[in-house]
């Protein structure tokens, strides 16, 4: 198995399974802001494609065994987190003009996300952010989640971090795994609207480099 990146020819091959890793790290809250799964999977397959944004391949890990993508870990600097999302506002104009969303989808889509926003806690300039960890459920067990956060965790104390954050909701199963490595629990958030609709407390957990 290799950790290893991509750029932009070989990451097009994987759209598809970069779409369902991410959605498979946090479904309620993607289910609740997205209103469709189409419109989730249309703006994180374009984000994986374009540097500089969300998801984008330029700051994702991957795991490859051959050419089959086992799992990735996406993340950056705390205060890329608020930038990025920011540079999803063109991906939606583009969705909007192929007809895959309508602009009342777009608005509601709008409105939950600013509610769902208030889950998560600020991201300190000193953290490395976790923003998404995911193995594929077929090969769960076998250790590709552990080495993805071990070379998300080395990258960032080389590069000079002092925390690595990450949030995750309370009712995943992959907080315990966190917490074999370290991580502690900083803050525990719920936002009442998107809790009455199913989406579960989420936990911002950290883990201290220094």
């Amino acid at each position: 198995m290799d950790i290893t990146t991509v750029d932009r020819d070989r990451a097009a091959q994987y759209t598809g399974d970069v779409v369902e890793l991410v959605y498979n790290s946090g479904p309620p809250t993607y289910d609740y802001q997205f209103v469709t799964r189409a419109a989730f999977d249309r703006l994180i397959g374009d984000s994986w494609l374009a540097e500089g944004t969300l998801c984008g391949y330029d700051e994702t890990t991957v795991a490859l065994e051959g050419d089959d993508l086992l799992g990735i870990e996406i993340g950056y600097a705390g205060p890329e987190f608020d930038r990025r999302k920011k540079t999803l506002r063109p991906l939606w104009e583009s969705i909007i003009e192929d007809g895959a969303v309508t602009h009342d989808e777009l608005a509601e889509i709008a409105r939950r996300s600013y509610l769902a926003s208030y889950l998560n806690a600020v991201i300190p300039a000193s953290a490395y952010y976790v923003h998404a960890l995911s193995v594929r459920p077929d090969h769960h067990g076998q250790g590709i989640g552990a080495a993805l956060m071990k070379d998300a965790i080395d990258r960032a104390a080389d590069e000079g971090y002092r925390v690595v954050h990450l949030d995750v909701l309370s009712d995943n199963p992959a907080v315990k795994f966190y917490e074999a490595f370290g991580f502690e629990v900083l803050a525990q958030t719920v936002a009442p609207i998107p809790h009455s609709h199913g989406v579960p407390m989420e936990q911002r957990m950290s883990l201290d480099l220094r």
